[in-house]
Protein backbone atom coordinates (compact mmCIF):
# COMPACT_ATOMS: atom_id res chain seq x y z
CA UNK A 1 0.00 0.00 0.00
CA UNK A 2 2.53 2.28 1.08
CA UNK A 3 4.99 1.39 -2.03
CA UNK A 4 2.66 2.39 -4.45
CA UNK A 5 2.11 6.12 -2.85
CA UNK A 6 6.17 6.13 -2.80
CA UNK A 7 6.25 5.31 -6.22
CA UNK A 8 3.68 7.84 -7.18
CA UNK A 9 5.47 10.50 -4.85
CA UNK A 10 8.94 9.92 -6.32
CA UNK A 11 7.47 10.55 -10.20
CA UNK A 12 5.59 13.59 -9.45
CA UNK A 13 9.40 14.36 -7.82
CA UNK A 14 11.34 13.22 -10.65
CA UNK A 15 8.61 15.22 -13.26
CA UNK A 16 9.48 18.74 -10.93
CA UNK A 17 12.86 18.03 -11.04
CA UNK A 18 13.48 17.96 -14.78
CA UNK A 19 11.36 20.75 -14.88
CA UNK A 20 13.33 22.90 -12.47
CA UNK A 21 16.65 21.86 -13.94
CA UNK A 22 15.44 21.81 -17.94
CA UNK A 23 12.08 23.51 -18.87
CA UNK A 24 12.63 26.35 -16.37
CA UNK A 25 16.18 27.71 -16.95
CA UNK A 26 14.92 27.94 -20.44
CA UNK A 27 12.07 29.98 -19.78
CA UNK A 28 14.08 32.23 -17.67
CA UNK A 29 17.14 32.71 -20.66
CA UNK A 30 14.22 33.66 -23.21
CA UNK A 31 12.83 35.94 -20.40
CA UNK A 32 15.88 37.83 -20.05
CA UNK A 33 16.76 37.89 -23.45
CA UNK A 34 13.28 39.69 -23.98
CA UNK A 35 15.22 43.01 -21.97
CA UNK A 36 14.24 44.82 -19.01
CA UNK A 37 13.39 42.70 -16.39
CA UNK A 38 11.53 44.79 -14.61
CA UNK A 39 8.46 44.62 -16.73
CA UNK A 40 8.83 41.70 -17.56
CA UNK A 41 5.88 39.13 -17.18
CA UNK A 42 7.48 36.33 -18.66
CA UNK A 43 10.58 36.91 -16.35
CA UNK A 44 8.41 36.88 -13.17
CA UNK A 45 5.99 34.18 -14.01
CA UNK A 46 9.01 31.69 -14.65
CA UNK A 47 10.26 32.72 -11.25
CA UNK A 48 7.18 32.25 -9.22
CA UNK A 49 6.87 28.80 -11.37
CA UNK A 50 10.60 27.88 -9.98
CA UNK A 51 9.84 29.08 -6.53
CA UNK A 52 6.64 26.91 -6.53
CA UNK A 53 8.42 23.82 -8.01
CA UNK A 54 11.13 24.26 -5.19
CA UNK A 55 8.56 24.47 -2.48
CA UNK A 56 6.80 21.27 -4.16
CA UNK A 57 9.91 19.32 -4.02
CA UNK A 58 10.76 20.20 -0.65
CA UNK A 59 7.05 19.08 0.57
CA UNK A 60 7.20 16.28 -1.40
CA UNK A 61 10.88 14.81 0.17
CA UNK A 62 9.24 15.63 3.45
CA UNK A 63 5.99 13.35 2.86
CA UNK A 64 8.76 10.91 1.21
CA UNK A 65 10.54 10.31 4.45
CA UNK A 66 7.15 10.64 6.52
CA UNK A 67 6.26 7.31 4.23
CA UNK A 68 9.31 5.68 4.99
CA UNK A 69 9.11 5.79 8.37
CA UNK A 70 5.73 3.80 8.78
CA UNK A 71 6.73 0.67 9.79
CA UNK A 72 4.01 -2.09 9.69
CA UNK A 73 4.63 -3.80 13.31
CA UNK A 74 3.60 -1.09 14.99
CA UNK A 75 0.26 -0.90 13.03
CA UNK A 76 -2.29 -2.64 15.60
CA UNK A 77 -3.55 -6.28 14.47
CA UNK A 78 -6.93 -6.17 16.71
CA UNK A 79 -7.68 -2.31 16.64
CA UNK A 80 -8.41 0.10 13.90
CA UNK A 81 -5.16 1.40 12.55
CA UNK A 82 -3.79 2.49 9.47
CA UNK A 83 -4.92 -0.01 5.97
CA UNK A 84 -8.23 -0.96 8.16
CA UNK A 85 -11.27 -1.47 6.78
CA UNK A 86 -14.68 -0.78 9.48
CA UNK A 87 -18.27 -1.20 9.04
CA UNK A 88 -19.30 0.97 11.68
CA UNK A 89 -23.07 2.60 12.30
CA UNK A 90 -23.77 6.16 12.44
CA UNK A 91 -26.02 7.26 14.61
CA UNK A 92 -26.59 10.42 12.83
CA UNK A 93 -27.28 8.98 9.64
CA UNK A 94 -28.79 5.98 11.34
CA UNK A 95 -27.24 3.83 9.02
CA UNK A 96 -24.13 1.22 8.18
CA UNK A 97 -21.32 2.64 6.48
CA UNK A 98 -18.03 1.10 5.91
CA UNK A 99 -14.66 2.93 5.46
CA UNK A 100 -11.14 2.29 4.36
CA UNK A 101 -8.62 4.29 6.35
CA UNK A 102 -5.87 5.43 4.07
CA UNK A 103 -2.91 7.69 3.80
CA UNK A 104 -3.94 11.17 2.60
CA UNK A 105 -2.56 10.98 -0.42
CA UNK A 106 -4.80 7.73 -1.44
CA UNK A 107 -8.04 9.54 0.45
CA UNK A 108 -11.60 9.05 -1.92
CA UNK A 109 -14.37 10.02 0.54
CA UNK A 110 -16.94 9.19 -2.33
CA UNK A 111 -15.68 5.34 -2.35
CA UNK A 112 -15.15 5.46 0.98
CA UNK A 113 -11.27 5.30 1.77
CA UNK A 114 -10.73 8.38 4.05
CA UNK A 115 -7.67 9.67 5.56
CA UNK A 116 -6.17 8.79 9.19
CA UNK A 117 -5.62 12.64 9.22
CA UNK A 118 -9.53 13.18 8.41
CA UNK A 119 -11.58 13.92 11.65
CA UNK A 120 -13.58 10.65 11.18
CA UNK A 121 -9.87 8.59 10.80
CA UNK A 122 -8.62 10.46 13.61
CA UNK A 123 -11.72 8.59 15.54
CA UNK A 124 -12.11 6.04 14.75
CA UNK A 125 -7.80 5.21 15.28
CA UNK A 126 -7.23 2.72 17.92
CA UNK A 127 -10.90 1.93 18.21
CA UNK A 128 -11.87 -2.08 18.81
CA UNK A 129 -15.35 -3.37 18.19
CA UNK A 130 -17.86 -2.36 19.89
CA UNK A 131 -16.81 0.21 21.01
CA UNK A 132 -18.26 4.30 20.05
CA UNK A 133 -16.05 6.69 18.01
CA UNK A 134 -17.21 10.60 18.98
CA UNK A 135 -16.00 13.73 16.86
CA UNK A 136 -17.00 17.02 16.14
CA UNK A 137 -18.19 18.48 12.62
CA UNK A 138 -19.87 21.62 11.74
CA UNK A 139 -23.36 20.41 12.50
CA UNK A 140 -22.29 19.19 15.95
CA UNK A 141 -21.74 16.25 17.94
CA UNK A 142 -21.42 12.42 15.87
CA UNK A 143 -21.50 9.03 17.14
CA UNK A 144 -20.39 6.05 15.84
CA UNK A 145 -20.38 2.55 16.64
CA UNK A 146 -17.77 -0.11 15.38
CA UNK A 147 -19.29 -2.84 13.85
CA UNK A 148 -16.99 -5.19 12.43
CA UNK A 149 -12.82 -4.13 11.65
CA UNK A 150 -10.70 -5.91 9.31
CA UNK A 151 -7.09 -4.54 9.84
CA UNK A 152 -4.00 -4.43 7.25
CA UNK A 153 -2.39 -7.56 8.72
CA UNK A 154 -5.84 -9.44 7.84
CA UNK A 155 -5.75 -8.54 4.59
CA UNK A 156 -2.55 -9.17 3.74
CA UNK A 157 -2.89 -12.69 5.43
CA UNK A 158 -6.25 -13.44 3.31
CA UNK A 159 -3.82 -13.08 -0.08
Amino acid sequence: MTEHIKKKLREEMDALEHELNHELPKELKKAVAMGDLSENAEYHMAKQRQEFVKARLRQLGRRLADMSLINMNNIPKDKVGLGSTVKVFDNTKNAEVEYQLVTSEESDVASGKISTTSPIGRALLNKKVGDTAIFATPNGQREMEILSLTTIHDGAAAE
